[in-house]
């Protein structure tokens, strides 16, 4: 026996698919401009700029009556205290208290619209971010782990949330306090306001230098996470493998070298933020002791009295502490930012399998009638973004076929080959290198995607199982199917029999990737959905693979069945699956080099009986005579 044969019926799935990168280069890489963070947030709150406008007048209204009681402060010491009148202290009190009430309502209103708009937004940022998802071909998640995708979706968007709804507010905040507050100490003393100025740069100069490092290091911090996120969602959708070959103590330490990884980056973003807080908290104390030096000499001179002394200090603290809270916020505004510049770049993924404009349409009956015109496919294509000149690293190379409408045609070929490859090209998941596909006579790159998808029923290789009920994933095959028609769907693919044995029967959940089926009963499920899909043309990749001897002759006459009228393409290392096909096409790495019936090919082609003769030492099958 050859080794070329061998090759040929070795192994149930193919490889052509290129491994998924190193994290270093499976990121998305897209140049995205600090200064694109801030529209594009705005472009998510304009739908409610009401909200916003409301949110900003209660801020201002909060802000300015905060800023009053520094008046109220001036009033008690020189109309009250230092006049020892008791009437006007009580007045001034409740005075007070009313421009307390009415700034606690007003942040009240402030906090919640602020606070709803932060959880708006973020929903909407995720539903846009999904949207965009959705549409990316899987030549882009071949290309990046699942895991990274999922950090940027859920904890980048979570981060922006906090920050939009709270730190953006206490930030806006803040800012209206200072300039408030510095508005009111001119006011009271143009001397004692010049030196706090002078001051200003001292305090602004760490919250600028130490803000950018901190974004950068969150940035770093972010993609930290999103490593550590990939390896986490791989490990535990592997488990099974990770326990049966005893790597819990490998796969422990390579876990913890990547959460040592994310504290590394965290300290750094830890240290700088530490720093520019304290600082500024440093400098911003000095300047009010000086200030009070020199307010303090001022009213033993007469020049100010001591209540506009205690209202400038009041004012001063305030302007302090609003800055303090600047600079403490604006690590997470700057740390947020990093995390949207993350889901920027997801958004501006391009869309390598976009929508046309005015795409062309197919006849109100498909026939299902498919030509391949010289194609050639590489998945170097998709790595490095281009098309290539014929190369080495061709999965497909010039293939030419004709599949007539409701013909039975079965691809042989060792792994390899490009069976799988061609059944994503035929649904357009890829483009082309060169050469074309065609539909009834209409080429598929001038259809919407969803057109041309809609007219494919797939049973792949691997089931999909999704974690909802029984019902729920039959009917993913036709989501405006009855219950009764998903009953006969399972009924026709064999599934009913197990199905009723489930104490929900078909309102079973069935668990993440169906983990309560076995592999034949989770194949039958997906004969199902494709039967209750009834589309003009079935993708069968090993379709009854997981089957025992039993199971395979019912699903394979249930098949036998829905394939009546309908273009059928089979992929199977199984003579006993490809025997009864119209035609049967003979793939090797990715040229077809014989075609015709299985008779045909035992005479003609060496290829193929070295397949057919290794697979009769396992199967007990006679050919049928021609």
């Amino acid at each position: 026996m050859s080794q070329q044969a061998s090759s040929v019926s070795s192994g149930t799935s193919e490889t052509t698919a290129p491994n998924k990168a190193p994290l270093e280069t499976a990121s998305v890489t897209s140049s995205v401009s600090r200064r694109a963070v801030l529209p594009w947030i705005g472009a998510f709150l304009k739908p409610y700029r009401g909200r916003v406008i409301a949110a900003i007048i209660f801020l201002f209204i909060g802000s300015l009556a905060w800023l009053s009681l520094g008046q109220g402060v001036r009033l008690m010491v020189d109309e009250g205290f230092l006049q020892d009148n008791s009437s006007r202290l009580n007045e001034i009190i409740l005075l007070v208290i009313g421009i307390t009430a009415l700034s606690s309502s007003a942040i009240f209103c402030r906090f919640y619209l602020m606070t709803w708009l932060g959880e708006r937004v973020s929903a909407d940022i995720r539903l846009k971010v999904y949207d965009h998802l959705l549409k990316l071909s899987p030549g882009f998640y071949a290309k990046l782990r699942t895991g990274e995708v999922i950090s940027r979706f859920t904890a980048d968007s979570t981060l922006l949330q906090s920050v939009v709804g709270q730190s953006l507010s206490m930030a806006l905040r803040a800012s209206v306090t200072v300039i408030g507050g510095i508005v009111m100490m001119a006011i009271t003393s143009l001397k004692m306001t010049g030196l706090v100025l002078l001051a200003v740069p001292m305090v602004l100069g760490p919250i600028f230098f130490f803000g950018r490092k901190v974004r950068d290091l969150s940035r770093k911090s972010q993609d930290k996470v999103g490593d550590l996120g990939a390896y986490v969602d791989e490990t535990l959708h592997e488990i099974h493998t990770v326990q049966a070959y005893s790597h819990e103590d490998r796969d422990r330490a390579l876990f913890g070298e990547r959460v040592e990884s994310v504290m590394e980056a965290a300290k750094g973003r830890i240290k700088y933020r530490s720093i520019l807080i304290s600082l500024v908290m440093f400098l911003s104390i000095l300047a009010i002791a000086l200030v009070t030096w020199v307010g303090a000499h001022d009213v033993m001179n007469g020049s100010i009295t001591g209540g506009e002394l205690s209202a400038f200090m009041f004012y001063a603290v305030m302007v302090a502490g609003s800055v303090a809270t600047i600079s403490e916020v604006i690590g997470e505004i700057q740390r947020a930012a990093g995390a949207t510049e993350r889901l920027i770049e997801l958004v501006e993924t391009p869309i390598d399998i976009p929508t046309i404009a005015e795409p062309l349409s197919l006849p109100e009956v498909v026939k299902g009638e498919l030509a391949l015109k010289q194609v050639r496919f590489a998945y170097s294509n998709i790595r490095e973004g281009g098309i290539e000149e014929q190369g080495e690293d061709d999965v497909i190379r010039g293939l030419d076929i004709h599949i007539n409408p409701a013909e039975r045609v079965a691809l042989v070929g060792a792994s390899g080959a490009g069976k799988s490859t061609l059944f994503e090209l035929l649904q357009r998941f890829y483009v082309l290198n060169s050469g074309s596909i065609e539909l009834d006579g209409v080429d598929i790159s001038k259809l919407c995607p969803q057109t041309l998808r809609q007219q494919y029923a797939l049973v792949p290789q691997e089931s999909v199982i999704f974690a909802s009920s029984v019902l729920e994933n039959v009917r993913y095959g036709r989501l405006d199917a009855t219950e009764a028609e998903v009953k006969q769907a399972c009924i026709a693919a064999r599934a009913d029999e197990f199905i009723t044995e489930f104490s929900d029967g078909y309102h079973t959940y069935l668990g993440e990737r169906g983990v309560r089926l076995s592999g034949g009963q989770k194949q039958r499920i997906a004969i199902a959905r494709a039967i209750l899909a009834d589309r003009p043309i079935l993708l069968l990749d090993e379709a009854t693979s997981a089957l025992d001897a039993i199971s395979e002759q019912k699903v394979k006459q249930a098949l036998d069945s829905l394939m009546v009228n309908k273009t059928t393409l089979i992929i199977a290392h199984r003579l006993s699956t490809v025997i009864n096909a119209d035609r049967i096409l003979v793939l090797d790495k990715g040229l077809l080099v014989a075609s015709g019936t299985h008779n045909e090919l035992m005479q003609s082609s060496e290829l193929y009986r070295e397949f057919a003769s290794l697979q009769l030492l396992t199967e007990d099958l006679t050919a049928p005579t021609s």
